[in-house]
């Protein structure tokens, strides 16, 4: 279960107001069952040399909950088994001071699109995912114009990721696939996200993102929801600032 929060789209706000916070988000892990209750509590902040993201970890099994810092850069996602680092989230996320970017252009690659049928309940987990990728009957590419962009690791700074290209839509701004290479310059993971239109928004976000690391032969899949009773549901009203505090991540906790 996943809740968010984004302070930006308040029509009665100013940037001032924001207080330097982009957005806030929660998630509580449902399963495996040695997971199930722990969750996470981020608030994603605008400047994050300024201030970095503050995240806080509550453990069901301790019912404790704790101030989680390294949740950041390339800190491994339990979840994921390894698969994938804190900021491949969303393709991309966090503070970007350890690259050097460069925008390298336009170019046309073929890129997930209008991927409706990725998500539909009457396609089954078993169905969807085979072994080293997706289904390809139930997925969706385009050829789209993208935009190109390339960080590479600074001298001084430190992180897995020696290199990652990102391919960013020219329509939507949404990142599509970005290839990440690790400390040898070898292409290492390549992550990918299964873009669609949310009319009701209206939007162009990820149905699902896909995570493949190309040298363990695995990838790890974020957002299933096909066989979930409840899916994204952008009808809800935005929850006040006081639910994504410490002390009420470890109420919902014990609930």
């Amino acid at each position: 279960s996943v809740f968010a929060a984004a302070r930006f789209y308040d029509p009665a706000g100013s940037f001032a107001s924001l207080d330097n916070v982009l957005f806030y988000y929660l998630s509580f892990i449902q399963c495996p069952t040695r997971m199930a209750g722990s969750a996470v509590l981020v608030h994603e902040t605008l400047d994050q040399v300024q201030e970095p993201r503050q995240a806080w970890a509550y453990s069901a099994a301790q019912r404790r909950v704790r101030r989680a810092p390294s949740l950041a850069y390339d800190m491994p996602i339990p979840a994921s088994e390894g698969l994938r680092t804190a900021d491949d989230t969303d393709m991309f996320n966090g503070s970007p001071d350890r690259y050097e970017w460069t925008l390298l252009g336009k170019r046309e690659i073929y890129i997930p699109y209008n991927n409706y049928r990725i998500s539909s309940p009457d396609i089954t987990y078993r169905q969807l995912l085979q072994v080293g990728h997706l289904n390809p009957a139930y997925t969706r590419h385009e050829l789209h114009r993208v935009w190109v962009v390339e960080g590479r690791l600074k001298p001084t700074a430190r992180h897995v990721y020696s290199r990652r290209t990102l391919y960013l839509d020219e329509d939507s701004w949404q990142a599509a696939v970005v290839d990440q290479y690790d400390g040898r310059g070898q292409l290492w993971r390549v992550s990918m996200a299964y873009l669609k239109n949310y009319y009701e928004l209206p939007t162009t976000w990820s149905a699902l993102d896909v995570f493949h690391d190309l040298q363990a032969r695995r990838y790890h899949v974020q957002n299933l929801d096909n066989q979930e009773p409840g899916t994204s549901d952008f009808s809800q009203p935005v929850p006040s600032v006081n639910a994504f505090k410490p002390a009420a991540l470890r109420r919902r906790g014990i609930h």
